[in-house]
């Protein structure tokens, strides 16, 4: 299918993220505060809606959606979601139907998702400490995500496991994490923590961990050779030769990746965000409910959203504090 989704840049939108539901089972420290406060379910776009709106990005060309939260996993009533979209990996519109979770619901849905045509998960774990995992998330358990993570397995789905680097935290871990990957044959991609949100006690700038650092620790015990291989994110990727496995670097602060962006963001609500990084956003759910019969106003509001995607972020920690942050959590924009 011919891109019909082209930036002021001349980059064509491709990849579609989704944001379900704004809520999670988790308060991840570097993604929610503690006692968030939710959406209302009715400003929720309807299961029903969220099939119109993303069928109508894959008309316009879009060839990966990738469905996150919050949580996804918790959204009621999701897997009819997700084999409703079925029907379009089955025509051939839609190259890649995955999902972005913290693996506390997989034990539950993973033959369900595989069934709908998910064949990769990207987990969320940035430790495999019990008492280090239940800080960082607040309320999670980590033998209910390793138990999903068997069950994703057994199912058949690809997993790569999504680590933040956080500074002080995760650090000692960086060899052990990569290893139980290595043994479990799933790819790790590092990711740098971004300035979102405004989450009280927590020190951006003491947390940021540069992925420049984690690579040159990774040197000292593997071979690294760089890999031209995307997978339609931000990622960059490396392979270690000494164990065949591939680690990414998302790097939004310490080298960014907007010349080569290909995705938009949707909210739950149907606000979308052209760029993780700034505050501008569209909002598309007038178009959608308003026009209930004819998808041409959401089609032109589409359109003219991506009109206006920026060329990249201004997120920067080199001066000591959190420049470029933006107000809204991780959560609202589906990370």
């Amino acid at each position: 299918m011919t891109p019909q989704l082209i930036d002021p840049f001349a980059r064509a939108i491709t990849y579609l993220r989704v944001s379900v539901t704004d809520r999670c089972d988790f308060r991840c420290v570097y993604c929610m505060a503690e006692n968030m406060t939710f959406l209302p379910k009715k400003d929720l776009l309807t299961l029903e809606e969220l099939d119109r709106m993303c069928s109508t990005f894959v008309g316009l060309g879009v060839e990966k959606l990738r469905i996150t939260g919050g949580e996804p996993l918790v959204r009621k009533g999701i897997m009819t979601f997700f084999q409703s979209m079925t029907r379009h990996l089955d025509s051939g519109a839609l190259k890649e139907l995955t999902l972005t979770t913290n693996g506390s619901q997989l034990a539950r849905f993973a033959d369900d998702l595989y069934a709908a045509g998910v064949r990769r998960v990207n987990v969320s774990l940035d430790t495999l400490d019990d008492e280090k995992f239940a800080r960082v998330t607040r309320w999670g358990r980590l033998p209910q995500v390793m138990k999903g993570i068997d069950a994703a397995q057994r199912a058949g789905l690809r997993i790569k496991i999504n680590a933040v680097a956080l500074k002080g935290f995760n650090e000692d871990e960086l060899f052990t994490l990569t290893e139980w990957c290595a043994s479990r044959d799933m790819d790790l991609t590092w990711i740098e923590v971004m300035p979102m949100g405004d989450l009280g006690n927590e020190d951006r700038v003491g947390q940021y961990w540069s992925l420049k650092d984690v690579r040159a620790q990774l040197a000292q015990n593997y071979t690294l050779t760089d890999l031209a291989e995307r997978t339609g994110g931000p990622a960059r990727y490396v392979q270690l030769n000494e164990t065949g496995q591939k680690v990414g670097f998302i790097t939004p602060l310490s080298h960014n990746f907007c010349e080569s962006c290909n995705r938009v963001r949707m909210t739950c609500t149907g606000e979308l965000y052209m760029c993780l990084g700034q505050e501008d956003m569209a909002d598309l759910r007038p178009a959608l409910r308003n026009y209930p019969k004819d998808d041409k106003p959401l089609v032109e509001a589409i359109h003219n959203a991506i009109g206006l995607k920026p060329k990249g972020h201004d997120f920067d920690y080199s001066r000591q504090r959190a420049d470029g942050q933006v107000s809204r959590h991780m959560s609202h924009t589906g990370g």
